[in-house]
């Protein structure tokens, strides 16, 4: 019996390692997408060929990097990870708001015009729970969007296809920059409260007649459960990821925009700080000391990060409004 039990423990103690090995594997996230990966092969400029190319690497890295898709993983040892599948939520938000700005705004002439068909499946198929595992699985639904997004860059691409467009204007690029700023100050705010800050209530300042459904305190205490802090760093991280894979291309198809009105330094600095937030964590854990403790603060140096990016997005929007 005692030496049934040895080896009991001897093969649970391999098996914990062989898991522990590949969780680390599987946790190596992706690298962001090289600027040569944006170009297509003819050599000409086709507007709207690098942003769409940006979405479907970016959803193609998530699908085929180590372990695939572990979001919606129901074995072990991805059923334990919890970094990479909030990676994993964080991208795939953004490519559902990129998706939706496309289908809205840069296919559509103007607000009569009809949505494109294969934008309008694609995003469809984008937005089923990035948890799902069993039929549609999420994985499954998303190569179909990958899918439907390569028939749409295939139709830009060709100039006999006039139906098929992609326009790059001011105020076009303007309403996926909202988006942008939304999710950067919901990133910062939720980053900032892994040590806690009492907040006070502006939800109706700068406007006296304003009113709201139901009463909110005058201020509250706001804290990111200790379980939280983590998930919500890697969340940002895989959002920041994914924002960065698209403001390259948003630089290369928005081209002539920003020169017009004298914005490119100000999506270089957008670019410049997204990438500060990819740089390496050599912790094995993410640290959250106080603001001017001892231990370091991951989630506050993020929020640094995030915050000087939506002041730069902030001051890019303002530019493309002027005339």
């Amino acid at each position: 019996m005692q030496v049934t039990w040895k080896r009991v423990s001897l093969a649970a103690a391999v098996l914990f390692l062989i898991g522990y090995i590949i969780s680390v594997w599987w946790s190596v996230e992706p690298d962001s997408i090289e600027p040569h990966q944006l170009n297509n092969e003819t050599g000409h400029k086709i507007v709207g060929y690098a942003t769409t190319t940006s979405l479907i690497l970016t959803m193609e890295t998530l699908l085929d990097k180590n372990g695939g898709w572990l979001s919606n993983d129901v074995m072990p040892p991805s059923l334990f990870m919890d970094n990479m599948p909030a990676f994993e939520f964080g991208a795939i938000e953004q490519a559902r708001d990129l998706a939706l700005i496309m289908r809205k705004e840069f296919s559509r002439s103007q607000s009569q015009s009809t949505a494109d068909k294969d934008l309008l499946a694609a995003h469809s198929k984008l937005n089923i729970e990035h948890t799902s595992w069993l039929v549609p699985s999420a994985e499954g639904e998303y190569r179909d969007a990958i899918k439907l997004l390569k028939l749409y860059r295939a139709r830009i691409a060709d100039t006999n296809n006039p139906d098929a467009q992609f326009y790059a204007r001011a105020d076009n690029l303007n309403e996926w920059l909202k988006e942008v700023q939304k999710r950067l100050g919901s990133m910062s705010q939720r980053l900032s409260a892994s040590v806690g800050q009492e907040r006070i209530n502006t939800d109706l300042a700068g406007d006296t007649e304003a009113s709201q459904s139901t009463p909110n305190l005058a201020s509250q205490e706001i804290k990111t459960g200790w379980w939280q802090i983590d998930d919500v760093f890697y969340e940002t991280r895989g959002a920041t990821w994914a924002l960065l894979n698209f403001m390259k291309a948003i630089e290369v198809d928005f081209a002539d925009v920003l020169k017009k009105k004298n914005a490119e330094v100000s999506l270089q600095q957008i670019i410049r700080e997204l990438e500060e937030t990819q740089q390496p964590v050599w912790s094995p854990i993410v640290l959250n000391g106080s603001g001017f403790g001892i231990v370091a603060n991951h989630s506050l140096v993020m929020a640094n990060y995030i915050s000087r990016a939506n002041a730069a997005v902030i001051d890019l929007t303002n530019l493309l409004t002027q005339g």
